[in-house]
């Protein structure tokens, strides 16, 4: 078997004859894949997207560095307006790959229609490749029943993450801060939790708005070791910038967990959504505690 000595020798003397390919140099090193399978919530770039439009975003994403994409852009069977298929080429054709998706479907007055919709969804998603579908707010809040969560979280959510599972994709809730709040003397995150299928419902945790919220998110990591399998990485602005947020113990712990996936969020800017998130890239690609 050729090692890796004999590879580079045998390199050289093409090299020197004018016969060696570039991918055969590149596959010994050089400018390789990035090691580190950082995501982005497409969500941080949605001005840019809206005015320079998502292929030429996806190059400049590409080019930070990024290797897993979440989408924010579902509407009729189009992601960013492009058949699912295409949009899936393009990512792959910029070495990313789209995994997952946030995505919108309050429960209406005919829950068989609202099913209609995310069955839909779901085989748009399935071909684009996706991994994970989430939903990103909900009408459940402080002013909301028991009985209303328990009719979103133990029925309908229960119903979209059954069909979500079908596909084999996960289905899933992402929080924001207001779910720290209480219905009946409960904190509405943990009766979301308690209240929904561990096994058809998953949570995406905002780590950042779990702080917001008073909340300690190494905490709910342990306590729900199982829920968790995505994380979203967020501060104020860039990742890092605000000094407000210990990213290592929850990311060790996330990792403790099994988690394989995770996306940064960047929806404050500092400078230009651009330049915050290539910061955010660099921050989390220098960091130890991420792998």
């Amino acid at each position: 078997m050729q090692n890796r000595r004999d590879f580079l020798k045998r390199a050289s003397l093409l090299l020197a004859g004018g016969l060696v390919a570039p991918q055969m140099l590149s596959s010994c090193g050089g400018s390789a894949a990035p090691s580190k399978h950082i995501g982005l919530q497409l969500y941080s770039l949605r001005d840019d997207i809206k005015d320079l439009g998502i292929q030429k975003v996806l190059e400049i994403v590409s080019k930070m560095g990024y290797v897993n994409l979440e989408t924010a852009g579902y509407s009729d069977g189009k992601i960013y307006g492009l058949d699912p298929a295409e949009f899936k080429k393009i990512c792959n054709d910029l070495g990313m790959k789209p995994t997952s998706a946030h995505l919108s479907k309050y429960l209406s007055d005919d829950m068989a229609k609202d099913l209609d919709w995310w069955n839909k969804a779901i085989e748009a998603h399935n071909t684009a490749g996706m991994k994970y579908m989430v939903m990103p707010v909900s009408p459940i809040n402080e002013k909301a029943t028991m009985d209303d969560l328990k009719r979103y979280f133990g029925d309908y959510f229960y119903q979209v993450g059954l069909a979500a599972a079908g596909a084999g994709i996960r289905f899933g809730y992402h929080n924001h801060d207001f779910e720290f709040k209480q219905i009946d003397g409960q904190t509405i995150f943990d009766a979301m939790l308690e209240n929904s299928s561990p096994d058809h419902i998953m949570f995406q945790m905002d780590v950042y708005w779990v702080m917001r919220g008073g909340k300690d998110p190494v905490e709910y990591l342990k306590k729900y070791p199982n829920r968790f399998p995505i994380l979203h990485i967020k501060d104020e602005t860039a990742i890092g910038a605000s000094g407000k947020m210990d990213y290592k113990p929850i990311f060790e712990q996330a990792y403790a967990n099994g988690m394989k996936d995770w996306y940064v969020e960047v929806e404050r800017y500092d400078t230009t959504p651009q330049e915050d998130v290539k910061k955010s890239y660099d921050f989390l690609n220098a960091a130890e505690f991420v792998k």
